[in-house]
Order: C-alpha cells, then sequence, then structure tokens
C-alpha cells in the first residue's frame, strides 16, 4: 500500500469506529430525529463552546450553510485571499448565494485588521452590504499554520464593532488546539458561527458540523434542507464521528511531530526546500528549487516510488501527515524522495 501524503482526509475508520456504526441507534433524522445525531451534535456543540450544532456531510457544505444563514444574495464577505472558503469549494458562495468575496492578503494565510477595517463598505445604495468576516484555523494554503489569538481577537473585535457577524471555517480546528494549547471555546468565542471537520485529522469516514447559537442554527437547518445536506439514517456517520472527536483529539500531537520530522529530512536533500521550525501542524509545504523540475513532475517521480503527494503550485508540493502514517512511511518518503532528486 503507498505512503499516502496527499490530505488527512484518507484516512480509514478504526475498528472503534466499525464498531460503533455496528452498534448504533438510528432513526429517520428529517423526520423525526436520529438519536446518534443527536448525541454527536450535543457533544460538538459542547466541545466548540456554542448552544447548538449540525451535521452535515461535509466541510464545504458546513461553511456554505454558514454563508447561507447569514448573507443575501448581493452581499459581500470579507475573507483571506486563500481561503478554503473561497479557493476551494467550487465558487459556492456566488454560485449557491449570490454574494461576491472581498479577499485580503496572502499566502502567509494572514490578514491585518486594519485590512478589514479598510475593507467595510459603507452604507451607501452603490456599494454591496459587508455581511460577513470568515476566517480559517488552521489555514490551509499557508501550511496548517495556526493564525494567532491575537489576531483573530483584533479581526473579531473589528468586525463586531461594526455589527457584522463572524464564521470560522474551523475544519482543522482540533490542530489548532492541540498545537496551541488554548481550548477551542476559547477560539470560538471570537466567531459567531463555527465548522468543524470531523474526517479530516480526527479521521472519521464523513461528516462535519457546524455550530452557533440558536437563531444562527434555525436559519442553518433551513440552508442544510436547501443544499440537501440533511440525511436519514444519519446514526451510522455519526456513530464513527462521535468516535473520532472523542478519542482522536489529543492524538494529533504525534501527527504534528511526524510533520516536522517530514519537514526536517526533506530539507535536507538537494533541489528541495522546507523548513520544520515553519511547521505548526500536520501540513508541511515543501518547495522544488531545482532548475526545469516542477512540483508535479516530483509528484509523479514519488507516486512511482509508492509515495503520493498533492502538488499545490508550480513549485510547491504539500505533504499532509495523519493517523495512517507513521515513522516507516517518512522513512519510506525520504528514500523515494532521493531517488526522484538524483
Amino acid at each position: 500500500m503507498a505512503a499516502d501524503f496527499r490530505s488527512d482526509t484518507v484516512t480509514r475508520p478504526s475498528a472503534a469506529m466499525r464498531a460503533a456504526i455496528l452498534e448504533a441507534e438510528v432513526g429517520d433524522d428529517v423526520l423525526d430525529g436520529d438519536p446518534t445525531v443527536r448525541l454527536l451534535e450535543e457533544e460538538a456543540a459542547a466541545w466548540l463552546g456554542k448552544d447548538r450544532a449540525l451535521f452535515v456531510p461535509s466541510g464545504t457544505m458546513a461553511n456554505q450553510v454558514a454563508l447561507g444563514a447569514w448573507t443575501s444574495p448581493g452581499d459581500e464577505i470579507i475573507c483571506q485571499r486563500w481561503a478554503h472558503v473561497t479557493t476551494f469549494e467550487g465558487g459556492a458562495a456566488g454560485f449557491l448565494h449570490g454574494v461576491q468575496s472581498m479577499t485580503l492578503g496572502g499566502r502567509d494565510g494572514r490578514m491585518s485588521p486594519e485590512e478589514v477595517e479598510e475593507s467595510m463598505r459603507p452604507d451607501f445604495i452603490h456599494c454591496p452590504r459587508t455581511a460577513l468576516v470568515c476566517l480559517e484555523q488552521t489555514h490551509n494554503v499557508a501550511g496548517g499554520v495556526v493564525i494567532p489569538m491575537a489576531e483573530v481577537e483584533a479581526i473579531s473585535a473589528v468586525a463586531r464593532g461594526r455589527g457584522v457577524p463572524v464564521h470560522l471555517d474551523g475544519a482543522r480546528l482540533a490542530n489548532a488546539v492541540v498545537a496551541s494549547g488554548i481550548p477551542a471555546p476559547d477560539w470560538t468565542a471570537h466567531a459567531d458561527s463555527v465548522s468543524l471537520c470531523l474526517s479530516k485529522g480526527l479521521g472519521a469516514p464523513v461528516g462535519s458540523v457546524v455550530a452557533g447559537d440558536g437563531d444562527f442554527i434555525e436559519r442553518a437547518m433551513r440552508v442544510r434542507k436547501r443544499l440537501g445536506g440533511w440525511m436519514r439514517q444519519a446514526g451510522l456517520l455519526a456513530a464513527a464521528a462521535r468516535v473520532a472527536l472523542a478519542q482522536n483529539v489529543g492524538r494529533l500531537a504525534l501527527d504534528h511531530a511526524l510533520a516536522r520530522e517530514v519537514a526536517e529530512r526533506l530539507g535536507k536533500i538537494e533541489g528541495l526546500s522546507s523548513d520544520p521550525a515553519r511547521v505548526d501542524t500536520n501540513i508541511v509545504m515543501v518547495t522544488v528549487e531545482r532548475e526545469g523540475l516542477t512540483a508535479a513532475a516530483v509528484a509523479d517521480g514519488l507516486g512511482q516510488h509508492g509515495v503520493q503527494v498533492m502538488a499545490m503550485g508550480p513549485q510547491v508540493l504539500r505533504f499532509v501527515t495523519h493517523l495512517d502514517l507513521g515513522a516507516d512511511d517518512v522513512q519510506r518518503l525520504e528514500t523515494a524522495a532521493v531517488a526522484v532528486m538524483g
């Protein structure tokens, strides 16, 4: 089997998850409510420090449910230039909700409170309404960096000072919690809604949640219905997600340590560049520096040696560690990279 560094979404459900699926109590969640889904939603809301949560099939749907609940057609959202919500969700903000995006900052995943303040639209008939500010934690394109709490607080204060809600794309928030030592409710206190992916580093086979207060959830339920995300006997999926949330948060520290090991080993290979000091969590960005050699070509070469990785740009490779990878996989990667770089 290949060593798969493409994403932390490739994990396989554990024995405990499979057992939970077999034993799950289920019901029609649309008609009567599914008891296992309700348990997951209650546990996720508590972990996130929010009143209520909704179970949805994917992280993209979780974010888009939030956008639909906060905005109206013709509105504008403010987000980071390379945020998942505007980069990797198929143009859904415009296609589904009729909103446009004001994007700020660069590849480092940061946007300053001053930029956000300057980008807020005036109450003027010729301008769209600034309806939502979106944050991302951790930031994917920036290499899994943890956006500092001081910045999250400052941006949230700017938005709320103007009466604009904040949505936190917390797909990998659990990684930020473990890396920073800051509990999830401390992060989410600065957001009016938050998403959490259960099928990335936490290892569930399917599912995310979106959480907020009761009024938000009532609006979000209607958006979820419109998007087709309200499932029937979804307790089978929720059962595995409950195990993921209960058992797999603390172990993310192992993924972070493994990611730093990847960065250290690959950074020593001529033609590749990576800095372990820049690895906050489980994502490693590696630059291909050899003239005439592209990231795609290196990825193809690694694939021939049984190592899968994703090119994130002409010269950048992304390696993501997760619970199905270990020291032997890193050694296999290093051996393959040495062979490819020749």
